[in-house]
This record gives structure tokens, sequence and C-alpha cells, in this order.
């Protein structure tokens, strides 16, 4: 074999590894954070919800940005797995303040109204962004 790909799949493992705790952390926020919500995504979304869809799409995205970044820029895997849980409790917060100042999130998305959803995506996005900017230690 060529030296030079001997070389690159020695980081195989390490890659191997971090994407393993990656998909693990990212599994574990979307578990919590459907249970967290009242209305149940999985359900809304198999009913064709597109607001739902809309909502939890932006609330994936803005956890695994930060994610990424904790993956690019940690030590080991535990401060990977310790970044992780703190983008999880962002944005889970994101969610809750958010509903906050806007108490009928819950039914409009029910409802279907992707406007709401949108704007919830956004915030969430944005959150994550600005968290995954924030773990550039």
């Amino acid at each position: 074999m060529d030296n030079a790909l001997l070389a690159s799949l020695s980081g195989l493992p390490s890659f191997i590894l971090y994407m393993g705790i990656a998909i693990g952390l990212f599994l574990a926020f979307m578990k919590i954070y459907a249970m967290v919500t009242p209305h149940d995504e999985h359900a809304l979304i198999r009913a064709n919800n597109a607001a739902a869809s809309i909502s939890y799409g932006g609330a994936m995205i803005g956890f695994v940005l930060p994610i990424a970044s904790a993956v690019q820029n940690s030590i080991n895997l535990l401060d990977v797995l310790v970044w992780g849980m703190v983008a999880g409790v962002l944005q889970i917060l994101c969610f809750l303040v958010f509903r906050l100042f806007h108490r009928d999130i819950v039914n409009r998305i029910e409802q279907g109204q992707t406007a709401a959803a949108m704007h919830l995506a956004a915030v969430s996005l944005s959150v994550g962004l600005l968290n995954a900017a924030a773990m550039t230690y």
C-alpha cells in the first residue's frame, strides 16, 4: 500500500470514535428535545405537518453546529461530550425561552403554521451558530 494512504487510514479509528460520539449525542439530544416539547414531533411529521418538521429540523441543525465545532476544537472525547451536553442544554433553553415570548407556539406548530415554525427554527439556528462560534477555546 502507498505510504500516503496508510498515513491517511491511520486516522480512521479516531474518526470512528468522534463520529460515534457525535451521532450518539445527536440521537440523545433529539430524544430529550422531543420529550421536552409538549407536542409529539414524530407523530406530527408522520401526519405531514410541515411546521413540525421545520421547527424540529431547526433544533437539529442548531444542535449539530456546536457539536461540529466541539469535535473540531476538542482535545479529547470527554471534551466533546462535555461541550455536547452544553450545546444540548442551550438548545433546550432556547425552546423554553422562545415559548415564554410565544406562548402559542405549540398550538401553532400543531396547526401546521409554517411561519411560526420558521421563526422558531431561525432562532434555534441562530443560537446554535452563536454557540458553535463561542466554542473556539
